[in-house]
């Protein structure tokens, strides 16, 4: 009797129906689940629900009559609709959760996970010989293990890492980095079915959704997520290095690659990726610090990510050795960014609003920065991510925001907590002329909610941040602060409004 195999929604690409080496048998019939509960468990973004959902019928359209495609209330009952007691194969799912329900199930064989460069042996031995696990000293072994901009067994260029060139602040007037546009999609009668799908389960009080729909900006099948892979090589990584870590208020994607989605959809991997961009670099199409940030980006760190989720056991979702426990506040669940005067916060949440993304720096110094500033539930903001953004899942978001945005491990991930005044944001953007706040201001009316939320923030952790050698001088600083009393009386008022108030 031949297996059937089970793709789940982020399992979309060729890959994960690639014979042998692990993979299912050649002739496996598939069958894919669409199942309602998941969106009943958490108030996802609608442009999330809305690509997911594309993507899976998308992809059924594709496999025409090999697949069975079953729209069930939970996986368990689609499973058993689908194939009875028929013996199933399936990839590793990606989150604890999928994970724990796949061996639950009988006859079901779970299969070595597929769409990463790194294997889970492999990371073991590497991790097994670090006294520390450094996202540095890996991306150096993925490179060498995988012969990635690599020449005669030393880094092309001479350096590992070119981060110092890629943190240049955006041009002095701009408004745009002027680069060439990125790939964007074309819906079809497929996004039509599924906005229609959303809307009645809107209507029936099925479900609920956060942010803005439409239109789909993000690539629903291979052939997209190729068309923006190409795009992006072709036309955008040549700037993308420079200004990496800039933002302008305007230009929300600047020369950023948007194919995280594409990836943790399984629509592209990740060796593609960056063997091509490698191509481009060798072909003279691109300067080595572009394409050595966006090898790091998927190579290094996405590698990380996905292997510290599975590395650092359940427990870890539990972390929150700084002890925030405050709710999330109302504007920040509902994306309300109209009722934002902080002109970073409000963009950057205006960006999530409408599209479910922003790049990285807005996420990790802005919308992370302003979480952990306020004392937010690691638990919770971890949460917000994961249901707000087109490229959050599980995996994804708990290392980068316990361990990268809110440092409620305490250091396992990253050497200090990553979070600034309002001057980093001055220095790297165009955000703060216009904003009613005053980026060097501490006190008073017109004090930065970043700047004075930095100072409170060292204040109520110094006796920790005290003895991280990284953080010793900052941390030196409140001595200097003549009206460090009145910041605090001000960020206690702030607390007072349990932080429902927006800055």
């Amino acid at each position: 009797m031949t297996d059937t195999h089970w793709l789940f929604g982020d399992q979309l690409g060729p890959a994960f129906l690639r014979a042998g080496d692990g993979g299912p048998a050649r002739d496996a019939r598939v069958v894919m689940i669409e199942s309602r509960a998941v969106f009943r468990r958490r108030r996802f973004h609608r442009a999330k629900a809305h690509l997911i959902l594309s993507a899976m019928r998308h992809r059924a359209a594709e496999l025409g009559d090999r697949v069975t495609y079953v729209r069930a209330d939970t996986y368990r009952e689609g499973l058993r609709r689908a194939v009875g007691r028929g013996r199933v194969t399936v990839h590793h799912p990606t989150s604890r959760a999928a994970l724990r329900l796949v061996r639950s199930l009988d006859n079901v064989t779970v299969l070595p996970p597929r769409g990463f460069l790194v294997g889970p042996e492999s990371f073991a031995d590497w991790a097994g010989g670090q006294r520390t696990l450094r996202l540095e000293a890996f991306y150096r072994h993925v490179r060498r293990d995988h012969d990635l901009l690599m020449d005669g067994g030393a880094p092309a260029g001479g350096t590992w890492n070119l981060d110092h060139e890629n943190r240049r602040p955006p041009p002095r007037g701009v408004s745009s980095l002027g680069a060439p546009a990125p790939y964007r999609p074309r819906e079809d009668s497929v996004d039509d079915e599924v906005r229609r799908d959303l809307d009645r389960w809107e209507r029936d009080g099925d479900v609920s959704f956060v942010g803005r729909d439409g239109p789909r900006a993000f690539p629903a099948d291979r052939r997209e997520a190729l068309a923006a892979l190409r795009r992006f090589l072709s036309h955008r990584l040549a700037g993308f290095g420079a200004h990496e870590d800039a933002m302008l208020a305007a230009d929300d994607t600047m020369s950023h690659s948007l194919l995280s989605s594409s990836l943790n959809l399984g629509l592209l991997d990740p060796a593609e990726c960056v063997e091509e961009a490698e191509a481009v670099w060798r072909e003279g199409g691109a300067p080595l610090h572009s394409v050595e940030g966006f090898v790091r980006q998927i190579a290094g760190w996405r590698e990380y990510v996905w292997h510290l989720y599975w590395y650092f056991g359940e427990e870890y979702r539990r972390s929150n050795v700084l002890g925030h426990t405050g709710a999330l506040p109302r504007w920040w669940d509902e994306l309300d960014a109209d009722a934002v005067s902080a002109r970073c916060v409000a963009t950057a949440l205006r960006q999530v609003r409408d599209t479910g993304w922003t790049h990285h720096i807005p996420r990790l110094m802005v919308l992370g920065g302003h979480a952990l500033q306020r004392g937010w539930d690691p638990a919770a903001v971890t949460d917000w991510f994961h249901r707000c953004f087109v490229d959050g899942y599980d995996w994804v978001m708990l290392p980068n925001v316990v361990g990268m945005s809110q440092y409620a491990d305490g250091g396992r991930m990253t050497t200090k907590p990553y979070t600034s005044g309002g001057s980093y944001i001055d220095r790297m953007s165009d955000l703060c002329g216009p904003c009613r706040y005053r980026p060097d201001r501490r006190v008073g009316e017109d004090a930065c909610p970043f700047t004075a939320g930095y100072w409170a923030f060292l204040h109520r952790h110094r006796d920790r941040l005290g003895r991280n050698a990284r953080m010793t001088r900052a941390v030196r600083g409140l001595d200097r602060l003549r009206d460090l009393p009145e910041l605090l009386e001000q960020e206690r008022e702030r607390e007072r409004l349990r932080g429902d108030a927006p800055p």
